[in-house]
């Protein structure tokens, strides 16, 4: 039996996902408060409602983390004090940092708060670590352009206290560690104080300075798509992982929906579990991967060059949701809120976080009248069913393409 638990650490852009990363399985989860944070156009948290958040994890023995890794300028400085001391008086657990000035500023005015250096930061040797564990850092996040033998031969250098987080599944940049100023240049936003357009993504043709309104293509087969990353999916490779010393695992994605929080959690969080109990790995939680929004997966920098993905900027899924479940009783009769249209003779499949997907074929639904339905067209519609098994709330309906 292998007794070293990582931690798996979910996204959580807003509450929804924070309950949804709780709920299948993230022993953590990071978040921002609205303002400091890289994603800010994620829903991110009110002072108020980040202590909520903090009081719901700790009930229930999970951590959470907040993100302050903008690179911020001197107007930024000023408020900065006043929100570090916001984050301590929360009592959440780890504040993530990119910048020096900011480890200072915490250190000054959430003293007791754990400081996580960045990706951003762009830590890729053990003695930049060592240097930030003596000025106070208790993790580090690693920069995506770690290999897993550099990875093992920083953990063996670097102090047995200082943890090591890196970035396990979901999107990747095309710049070192997020370090772009691409966005900036070409709209006027900022990368790095959270407002990325992603111009990365874009599809590029050439155009000559005297027929502005000519597109050329770049390749034989159109314009491409020159920037554009391939997404990460390391769940096949918890073993080394563990092996080379990661001892949390980052799911990214504060941008993305709760389906994706709950479904991408979950099939780790079985993974993990599964790992930890000397199985064999279970190609199904690979194909629950598949089952939320993605682009062409890689392994990352962690067995060599990822390579770009130039084909398109397209996201693909085997599945979409169409709805989460409110109540279900013994009898396994169900209130379903709906979020995407789904009729009867689909072939549908619930998620729940103890069992394995099942698939079934809906046969009949009603309407919140009680009405014999076909369809259920209406957003957050609720919809009554019976279900192939019981479940607790928040488990989830989807429908397999």
């Amino acid at each position: 039996m292998i007794t070293i638990r990582p931690e798996l650490l979910s996204p959580a852009g807003d509450r929804e996902r924070l309950e949804m990363a709780l709920h299948y399985g993230a022993d953590a989860v990071y978040l921002a408060g609205k303002e400091f944070g890289l994603r800010a156009s994620a829903g991110n948290f009110a002072p108020d409602e980040m202590r909520s958040a903090v009081s719901l994890c700790h009930s229930l023995n999970k951590k959470v983390y907040v993100t302050v890794n903008v690179l911020p300028h001197e107007h930024q400085l000023l408020s900065l004090p006043a929100y570090l001391e916001e984050t301590a008086d929360a009592s959440v657990d780890g504040l993530i940092i990119a910048d020096l000035g900011v480890l200072s500023l915490a250190k000054r005015h959430a003293p007791n708060i754990p400081i996580h250096i960045s990706t951003q930061l762009g830590v890729v040797n053990s003695e930049t670590a060592r240097m930030l564990y003596d000025l106070g850092a208790k993790r580090v996040v690693l920069a995506r352009e770690m290999s897993m033998e550099n990875i093992r031969t920083f953990r063996s250098r670097i102090p047995k206290d200082l943890e090591i987080e890196a970035f396990v599944h979901g999107a990747m940049c095309v710049s070192f560690s997020g370090r772009c100023l691409l966005s900036n240049y070409i709209t006027q936003r900022d990368a790095n104080g959270g407002a990325c357009s992603q111009p990365c993504r874009w599809k590029y043709h050439l155009v000559e300075e005297k027929r502005p309104d000519d597109y050329f293509e770049i390749s034989e087969d159109g314009g491409t798509y020159i920037m554009n990353s391939s997404d990460m999916c390391m769940i096949e490779h918890i073993d080394d992982l563990v092996d080379a010393g990661v001892s949390s695992f980052k799911i990214e994605g504060r941008m993305k929906s709760a389906y994706y929080a709950a479904v991408t959690t979950n099939a780790y969080r079985h993974a993990i579990d599964d790992y930890l109990a000397g199985k064999s790995f279970n190609p199904l939680w690979l194909d629950e991967c598949m089952k939320v929004s993605h682009r062409k997966y890689s392994t990352g920098f962690y067995y060599g060059d990822p390579g770009q993905y130039y084909a398109d900027a397209h996201y693909f899924t085997d599945a979409d949701v169409c709805g989460i479940v409110s109540t279900c009783d013994d009898a396994r009769n169900a209130v379903i809120s709906q979020r995407n249209k789904f009729c009867v003779g689909d072939k549908l499949e619930l998620l729940s976080p103890d069992n394995e997907p099942v698939s079934f074929v809906l046969k009949e639904m009603f309407n919140a009248e009680g009405e014999s339905i076909q369809t259920a067209p209406h957003p957050m519609m609720d919809v009554h069913m019976v279900l192939p098994e019981k479940c607790g709330k928040l488990s989830l309906l989807r429908k397999i393409r």
